[in-house]
């Protein structure tokens, strides 16, 4: 089966530092973009980092850009995101997505563009 597992959230103060880790099963890496999102009370979920398993190149959104580092393992078939400096309104439920590599597509934002999903690990920045 195909099955992503998030894990790695807990209660972290502001300034430090947490690493999530996205466990896959059954996925060929190369051949999907993963995506890291989070959703905070109230508010929409959004994508924060990907990173396209066939070109090897990782995007961020501008919130979390020279903080957040999404890396990849694929002897482990995981997926990391290390998140530096984190704030409070880094708080959410933070999820991995996959979906399939296009050719020529370099990544997709929209969570609606992602098919394969985790069941979230809560993140929580505060003193």
């Amino acid at each position: 089966q195909l099955q992503l597992v998030e894990s790695g959230g807990g209660l972290v103060q502001p300034g430090t530092s947490l690493r999530l880790t996205c466990t896959t099963t059954g996925f060929i890496l190369n051949d999907y973009v993963i995506g890291w999102f989070r959703q905070a009370p109230g508010k929409e979920r959004e994508g924060v980092s990907f990173f396209n398993g066939h070109t090897s190149r990782s995007y961020y959104v501008d919130s979390v850009k020279g903080r957040f580092i999404i890396s990849r393992d694929n002897l482990k078939k995981t997926v990391y995101l290390d998140m530096d400096s984190l704030e409070p309104e880094d708080t959410g439920i933070y999820y991995c997505a996959a979906r399939m590599a296009q050719f020529g597509e370099e990544y997709r934002k929209s969570p609606a563009d992602y098919f394969y999903w985790g069941r979230g690990t809560q993140v929580t920045v505060d003193e």
